[in-house]
């Protein structure tokens, strides 16, 4: 992995900036911080810029730019505090899907075990209650378990038994005995490392990331001007050090982020629990950081003035997404478990060793 900076991903990041920067902000106190969704904001400022366009592969018209690109896109998104227009376009482009199609019960572990598919003639009824990105989507990417495997299904919102409930927020559908055909069912969603599962992984912990790093400099900015006891709050340590292990954080964060990309695009057969880990560790980054940038801008924080409260709700509602934190981080303890009895096992694999327990993802093997 190089870690020298690489010019074309500098324009890109200003360039996301400088275009996220004219997107109107939500302001108000209470009700949802923020647009997803294709119709969200964010959609025009990514369509001028062509960033559907970055993870595609050159042969199939693209730029090719690999899921760093996207993992980029992701990261200024929550950092500027918007709406995430990105994730489920690209998503859709991984699986063949419909653009323009919102993603529900992905955050449900084992993955998909939210919505329940039951067998039926010439198809399934779809069972369960999880949250969605986009209440407008005519489309709904939904993550559930058939026969113990997760897939992927396309249902329209306006599909028998499918109700979308947008007075919470996030906003969740329900499915009662909802019918799909075979037809609907965009395929699985394996476990692989580098597969649409792993990839979104790994651009829902850019996105968490950038949430923490907003709030990081939201709060460094205001406590460098902000005066107490004669002297800018920065300057004070119970304010400073704990503005500098969050940076620290931050940056650990980072690295594990892009590490995962890096190794997606570049030795995907070497991927393993990065995208599991990087998922897990934003998670914790974005609640902890931006608690901590709360605390240090004191009451002036649930103000609109400094907008730290979309950050806060941002982090709350999105750690969640694409599996709990603890639960991530016991499947990445379990998938290091197997690669070290893996290794000790040698290229041959006894019999007994051949066949694995149901795994964390429902899958075998």
């Amino acid at each position: 992995m190089d870690l020298t900076p690489d010019p074309l991903v500098v324009r890109l990041r200003q360039a996301l900036r400088t275009g996220l920067a004219g997107v109107p902000a939500r302001m108000e106190l209470h009700g949802a911080p923020v647009t997803d969704g294709a119709l969200g904001p964010t959609g025009p400022v990514l369509d001028e810029l062509g960033v559907s366009d970055f993870e595609r592969p050159a042969a199939a018209g693209g730029l090719g730019l690999g899921l760093t690109a996207g993992v980029l896109v992701s990261e200024e998104l929550g950092r500027a505090a918007r709406g995430n227009s990105y994730r489920a376009d690209a998503t859709a482009a991984d699986l063949g899907g419909p653009a323009g199609a919102a993603l529900a019960g992905w955050e449900a572990l084992p993955a998909g075990s939210g919505v329940t598919a039951v067998p039926r003639a010439g198809g399934w009824e779809l069972t369960g209650t999880v949250t969605v990105d986009d209440v407008s989507a005519g489309t709904l990417l939904v993550a559930a378990r058939t026969g113990g495997e997760p897939v992927v299904v396309a249902v329209e919102r306006t599909a028998p038994g499918c109700t979308v409930e947008s007075g919470c927020w996030p906003p969740v559908v329900r499915f009662d005995a909802t019918p799909v055909g075979t037809a609907d069912v965009l395929g699985p969603l394996d476990g692989s490392p580098a597969g649409p599962l792993g990839r979104a992984r790994l651009r829902q912990a850019a996105y968490l990331l950038g949430i923490a790093d907003g709030a990081h400099r939201t709060a460094v900015e205001y406590t460098g001007f902000r005066r107490q006891f004669g002297t800018r709050l920065r300057d004070l340590p119970a304010v400073s050090f704990p503005l500098a292990r969050a940076l620290v954080t931050l940056r650990a964060t980072r690295a594990a982020v892009y590490r995962g990309a890096w190794s997606v695009d570049s030795e995907p057969d070497a991927v393993g629990t990065a995208p599991l880990a990087a998922l897990a560790m934003a998670a914790e980054t974005a609640r902890d950081v931006v608690r901590l940038s709360m605390q240090s801008c004191g009451v002036r924080a649930m103000t609109a003035e400094l907008d730290l409260h979309r950050y806060f709700r941002l982090a709350a509602a999105e750690s969640v997404r694409y599996g709990d934190p603890a639960a991530l981080w016991r499947t990445v303890g379990a998938g290091l478990v197997r690669t070290a009895r893996r290794a000790a096992a040698g290229p041959e694999l006894p019999v007994a060793a051949a066949v694995r327990p149901w795994g964390i993802n429902g899958r075998r093997g």
